[in-house]
């Protein structure tokens, strides 16, 4: 039978056991202290990773833009200064043309325009010297040859006395009109001054360059600068005969991109109709030109980008758009390249319901005009599903999901309206030359260069539009300014 404990020892072990216990609960205390800070540590990591993961996100998608081409954005093929370089072959083919590409020959000369024909006989085998008879099988071998004269220019001295009218209290001098007007250089010179200078890019150095060197004339630069003064006040009747012309438009393609003067920012619009095209240098990109240049009752369809001074023509003065459709896939196509997945997704959906509307154009021989508008409307509907369905939260998705259902029918106007294009290519097109001179000339320095580039890149664009001969209507002008006569239509027509 155990020995019962006394009441001091069960004190002690009593004792014992409840240092046991504050020494467990101490270390317990300390461990759950240290796991509430490593929680909290943990808490404030997962808190630093998320705000890197979002910097990331945030950088990539600002990287994405700052790499955005043409292709990915709204910005102009001239934008894309740095661009790789393919590979040969990298397609798979093989350079020039390919098999099956048929032969493009340049059609020969009109028997009417040829000034001279020369026929060349053998009389002996020029290898053994024995006797020849004239195939009369074979068609013979013709080589048509273009030469220019040796110096192409002819010097006129017009002399005309002084004569004094003892009633009239007056010297009189028979010289023409014409020829007092026109100067040093006469008309066709005048022409090719100006179409190097304004079609050719050419500076002023290059023209003395070329006159000197090719012609043997030595002209000076102000001589020059005079002799474009004069063709840009023979062509300014011409131009604005079409600025007149413009309110009345039934659909207009317009676009716009910058002008230096100075190193003042000016712009120049281009406004393309069916029949001709029209450009104009501005102070501003904002409303104030088109409603300046098409007023406010301006009832015909305006194809554009979606840039807000169009968005504003149309929400002030009730101007009907037709945005361009190939600005919009560059826009979709942006969002391929952001970071997140669920933006990818989006922009995959919506890039392809846009393709599937382009195969759809491209198949339109296929069908009947109204199989080809019912088809045309099912596919509209499944592109503004496809943009208003599982929106992501990036903002650029958002911001085409807004713009869709705020201004989606004005990206398929086209649908009902005959000859409307759904894109703007029109006018870029038109524009692009624009750019080239720009690059080139490095801009104007006054408002008569302004004027001189409105009128003849109106002259190039509209004559290329229309299949005229713009040096041809260059000469004409001048022609008809130095004679007082009326000047030409740039709506004359096409040959």
């Amino acid at each position: 039978m155990a020995q019962a404990q006394s009441p001091s020892e069960r004190e002690r072990e009593l004792e014992e056991r409840i240092r046991r216990l504050e020494a467990e609960n101490s270390t317990q205390k300390k461990q759950l202290a240290e796991a509430e800070e490593q929680k909290k540590r943990l808490a404030a990591l997962e808190a630093e990773n998320k705000k890197l993961h979002s910097k990331i996100d945030d950088l990539k998608t600002r990287l994405a833009r700052a790499l955005a081409t043409s292709r990915t954005s709204s910005k102009r093929p001239s934008s894309d200064i740095v661009k790789p370089r393919r590979a040969p072959g990298a397609s798979g083919r093989k350079i020039g043309a390919q098999p099956g590409h048929p032969q493009h020959e340049r059609p020969p000369f009109a028997l009417a325009d040829l000034d001279k024909t020369l026929c060349y006989k053998l009389h002996a085998c020029p290898d053994c010297g024995g006797p020849l008879k004239e195939s009369t099988g074979v068609l013979p071998s013709v080589v048509q040859q273009v030469e220019i004269t040796a110096v192409p220019v002819k010097i006129t001295e017009h002399r005309a006395g002084w004569y004094w009218c003892a009633h009239c209290q007056k010297l009189h001098c028979p010289l023409p009109a014409a020829v007092e007007k026109s100067g040093l250089c006469g008309p066709l010179l005048t022409a090719w001054i100006a179409y190097l200078k304004g079609g050719c890019h050419a500076s002023f150095s290059s023209i003395r360059k070329f006159l000197r060197d090719v012609l043997g004339v030595q002209l000076s630069r102000g001589v020059l600068a005079k002799v474009v003064g004069k063709v840009s006040a023979a062509l300014a009747d011409p131009w604005e005969e079409l600025r007149q012309l413009l309110p009345l438009a039934k659909h207009l393609n317009v676009d716009e991109t910058g002008h230096k003067e100075n190193g003042q920012t000016f712009w120049t619009w281009c406004f393309r109709a069916r029949e001709y095209t029209l450009f104009r240098i501005a102070e501003t990109r904002g409303t104030a030109v088109l409603l300046e240049t098409l007023g406010a009752d301006f009832d015909g369809i305006i194809g554009c980008d979606y840039f807000s001074s169009y968005r504003c023509y149309m929400g002030e003065f009730g101007g009907v758009l037709q945005f361009c459709l190939a600005h919009l896939i560059r826009e979709v196509k942006f969002l391929l390249e952001l970071p997140d997945a669920a933006t990818r997704a989006y922009g995959e959906r919506f890039l392809q319901s846009l393709r599937a509307l382009f195969g759809l154009i491209h198949r339109r021989r296929s069908m009947t005009a109204r199989e080809f508008r019912s088809a045309l409307k099912g596919q509209r509907r499944a592109i503004i599903r496809a943009a208003l369905k599982q929106v992501p939260a990036n903002k650029a998705a958002q911001n085409l999901a807004r713009r869709m259902r705020k201004h989606g029918a004005s990206y398929f106007r086209f649908i009902s309206t005959p000859g409307l294009e759904p894109t703007n290519n029109l006018a870029e097109q038109a524009i692009r030359f624009v750019v080239i001179d720009r690059h080139v000339t490095q801009g104007t320095r006054s408002e008569k260069g302004r004027q001189w580039c409105e009128r003849i890149w109106t002259v190039l664009a509209t004559c290329q539009q229309r299949g005229l001969s713009a040096f041809d209507f260059i000469r004409t002008a001048v022609q008809a300014y130095f004679t007082g006569a009326p000047a030409p239509t740039l709506l004359a027509a096409s040959p």
